[in-house]
C-alpha cells in the first residue's frame, strides 16, 4: 500500500482561498486524509487529541500563528514527533531560523506550485508512492 493513502495530514491556515489551493494541491498529489483547521489554537486541541503525521500551517495567523503552533507542538508529549512544514509568503530570515529552533522539518514559499509543496511534503515523508 503506497505511503500516500496512509499518510494522515491537517492544513491549517486561516483564509478560505490558502486552504482551497492546498486543498487542489493534495488532491492533485492523490493525499486525501487530511483535515483542515481555520486557526492555530484548534488545530493544536485537534492535534493533542488526534495526532496526525504531518501538518501543513500558514505562518501569518491571527491569535497563534505557524510558529507559535509549532512550538506548541513541539512541547507537547502526544505530539511532539508531528512532520511540520511552514507556508509562508514571508521570505524573512528571521522566521525561518526561528522555526528551525522549535523544530521545523520544511517549508514552502507562496505562492507555491502544486509540484513544490509536493515535493516539500516528499522531503519531509519519503516517496509517497
Amino acid at each position: 500500500m503506497p505511503l500516500k493513502s496512509q499518510l494522515h495530514l491537517m492544513v491549517v491556515d486561516d483564509m478560505s482561498v490558502s486552504r482551497g489551493l492546498i486543498e487542489q494541491a493534495l488532491d492533485w498529489a492523490g493525499l486525501y486524509n487530511v483535515q483542515y483547521e481555520a486557526n492555530g489554537e484548534r488545530a493544536f486541541k485537534k492535534l493533542a487529541a488526534a495526532p496526525v503525521h504531518l501538518v501543513l500551517s500558514d505562518y501569518n495567523m491571527p491569535g497563534m500563528d505557524g510558529i507559535q503552533l509549532l512550538e506548541a507542538l513541539r512541547s507537547n508529549k502526544s505530539t511532539q514527533r508531528i512532520g511540520f512544514i511552514l507556508i509562508t509568503g514571508k521570505g524573512d530570515r528571521s522566521v525561518l531560523e526561528r522555526g528551525q529552533r522549535a523544530g521545523l522539518n520544511n517549508f514552502v514559499m507562496k505562492p507555491f506550485t502544486k509540484e513544490s509543496l509536493l515535493r516539500s511534503i516528499e522531503t519531509v515523508t519519503g516517496k509517497l508512492q
